[in-house]
């Protein structure tokens, strides 16, 4: 498990998320944990390590 910090696309509030480094890639939908808007976060990971993170806004 690794903690990683990003900002908020909606607030731009900084906000920290633990995720799970033996899923090498991922994409879901997890709510801000200050403004409660939806962001689409997606991952890579290899060997553990964080390679590629974005924290993107649903707005339409």
């Amino acid at each position: 498990m690794l903690e990683h910090f990003f900002q908020c696309p909606y607030c731009w509030e900084e906000v920290s998320m633990v995720l799970d480094t033996s899923i090498l890639s991922q994409s879901y939908i997890e709510d801000c944990e200050v403004c409660c808007n939806p962001i689409e976060i997606k991952t890579q990971f290899y060997k553990k390590e964080l390679q590629n993170f974005t924290a993107i806004s649903l707005e339409q």
